[in-house]
Order: C-alpha cells, then structure tokens, then sequence
C-alpha cells in the first residue's frame, strides 16, 4: 500500500503538504506548477454567489461538477447536475437538489483538475479496489468581511456522507482562521491549517469527520478569501 494509503487505512485521514501533493500527483511537475497552475488557480476569481444559504449568508462562492468512472475505465463528466446531501450529513442545507453554476470545461478537462482528480482515485482504489465511483468536484471561495465572517463549514463538524474525501487549499488572502479540525468517534483527533497552495488532506469519510473555522480579515479594510478545491468519492 502507497505512503498516502497506508495512513488513511490507519488513522481515517492523511494530511499533506504542498510539495507532498505535487510529488505524489504531478510528479512531473507539468499540472501543479507554473502556468497551468496559475490557470487553474485564476478559475476561482470566476465562482458564483451560493444562493442556497439557510444561513442568510452571503460569504460563499463555488462551483460544481460531477464525473462518473466503471471499474478501471476513464473518469468522465457526467451531464450537469443537482448537489445533493441527506440532512442527516447536512442540517443547514441539506434534504433538498441545490444547482450550481458548473465547472467551466476549460477548468475541468485542464491538466491540474485531471492530475489531482486521477491521483486521488488512485489513493482511494487502492482503499477499495474495483470501485465504481460517482466523483463531484467543487470549487469554493469563502469571503471575509469585516461585518460578516467566512464560514468554510457553516453545517460544523460533519461527514459528506461519501466514501472518501480530498481537501485541497488553492489559495489565502489577507484571512485569518481558517483551521481545519478532524474528529473520530466523537473526539478531536487533530487540527492543522491548510495555508499553502496544494497543501491537503484526504479522508474517509466514513470514519472521520472534518470541520474548519472562520475566517476573518487580517486587514479590515480589505476583503479577505479562502480558496479550496473538494473532491468526493461515492462508490457506486
């Protein structure tokens, strides 16, 4: 089992750095750096309002897309489509379709979103070999605001109600916060905060759950965001 395997099988998660990722998903340094990384991570300046907000909020950008792959066939994009989560996963928006504006196709099929979303199917096929999987992407900018904070995870502490899950920190702006907390069984197992560009974290989503906490300006006189990319990975 690979080094990133290993402690997911352990432990229910694995965090990584910025330069782990790219080893261990851009080896050769094509996807993840330079330009094409300048590309994928300039996508974010083009998210839209979340407008399914039981909160009120209007801190949240994002946007979505879905991929779908048969057992050692391609990972392909699937038809756009409804997010989904049972309230049970998420009580503040969950029990109902929420539409978001989609992955543009230039962001998806670029070779950034392709690096990460095979290096991450295959650190979770070795956890489930021969898996089907049903892949949703999405992109979020949390804003910070002097009179409104950024909550990168407004349902809490909480599960995706998935198979498996990667975190991945694109960029920060003039924020502070921002920590990511991982629980099992109800304990606080760590907490780490994911600041540069390509640090991550992969989990079971089964067996962990995650959260991360406001956000706020470091210079209240300019906005401040929080930019992630989530993977999830429901077997089919």
């Amino acid at each position: 089992m690979s080094p990133l395997a290993c402690p997911i099988a352990a432990t229910g998660y694995a965090p990584l750095s910025g330069a782990e990722t790219r080893t261990a998903f851009d080896p050769a340094g094509a996807a993840l750096s330079g330009a094409e990384w300048a590309r994928f991570a300039a996508s974010w300046d083009d998210l839209r309002p979340d407008g399914f907000m039981a909160d009120g909020g209007r801190y949240r950008l994002r946007r979505h897309a879905v991929y779908a792959a048969a057992p050692g066939g391609p990972l392909v994009r699937g038809p756009h489509q409804p997010h989904f989560q049972a309230r049970a996963y998420n009580q503040l928006n969950g029990g109902i379709e929420r539409w978001f504006e989609p992955v543009a196709p230039e962001t998806g099929e670029g070779p950034a979103l392709t690096a990460l979303l095979a290096g991450a199917r295959g650190v979770f096929e070795e956890l489930a070999p021969g898996a089907a999987w049903h892949v949703e992407v999405h992109q979020f900018r949390i804003e910070a605001r002097p009179d409104e904070a950024g909550r990168p995870t407004p349902e809490g502490m909480h599960a995706d109600g998935v198979d498996y899950v990667m975190v991945m920190m694109v960029g920060r702006e003039n924020v502070e916060g921002g920590v990511t907390g991982i629980q099992i069984d109800g304990r606080q197992e760590a907490s780490f905060t994911l600041s540069s560009p390509c640090d991550a974290v992969l989990l079971d989503d089964r067996r962990v759950m995650h959260g991360v906490t406001p956000i706020h300006p470091l210079d209240p006189a300019r906005p401040g965001h929080r930019d992630v990319l989530v993977l999830t990975f429901a077997r089919r």
